[in-house]
């Protein structure tokens, strides 16, 4: 019992210490979520947190709650999902609190102005690390590097919801056609993660 409220108690920290770095939103959580639960705890590996970002988006809600949500319970049941839920929505609620009330007082200041800007800026940088990240683990081969070119225009027209709709089908469709054809699904491009692989170059 103890060890099992120790662990609780890390994944409750481990999220309270992230959330209030995350400028940005959900998105800007991918770096220090990889680094944290991925590379250092090593609670999960990285197609795992690619696969529970792309399931938070496609849900109601935020996605930096919803993401914190499904790694807790990938770690520890429905008591981790609580931990990591609390745990990065207390930080947030209470920064936003103080927040409210100071800037009835300070939002007209040319210095807090300016370091919202410089802060919108370092939100895109932190973005687009953040999808190389992810592009690592789920570009695998031909196919899956050309749905990314096909749907990032593709989320300019439509909502990131049906993206995601669209992609998944995608997916279906692609990987049983080549089941059909012969080949075997490739899930990574670490051989030790991957006893499948599609036949011919990894087409």
């Amino acid at each position: 019992m103890k060890e099992r409220w120790k662990a609780l108690i890390e994944i409750f920290w481990t999220f309270f210490k992230i959330s209030p770095v995350t400028f940005g939103g959900g998105f800007a959580m991918v770096p220090l979520i990889v680094r944290e639960i991925v590379e250092k705890r090593k609670w999960l590996d990285s197609e795992e947190v690619a696969d529970v970002f792309a399931l938070s988006q496609s849900i109601p809600g935020s996605v930096a709650i919803n993401s914190a949500t499904f790694i807790g319970y990938r770690i520890g049941g429905v008591k981790g999902a609580l931990a990591a839920m609390i745990g990065v929505s207390l930080p947030t609620f209470l920064i936003v609190l103080a927040l409210g009330v100071s800037y009835l007082f300070i939002h007209d200041h040319p210095k807090l102005e300016a370091a919202f800007v410089s802060i919108r800026i370092s939100i895109v940088a932190i973005i687009i690390y953040a999808a190389i990240k992810i592009a690592k683990t789920a570009i695998v081969d031909k196919t899956t590097f050309f749905i990314t070119l096909a749907g990032v225009p593709v989320l300019f027209f439509v909502h990131p919801t049906t993206a995601i709709l669209l992609g998944a089908l995608t997916g279906v469709v692609v990987v049983f056609s080549k089941k059909k054809m012969g080949y075997k699904h490739k899930k990574s491009k670490d051989p030790a993660k991957n006893p499948d692989y599609f036949m011919g170059a990894g087409i």
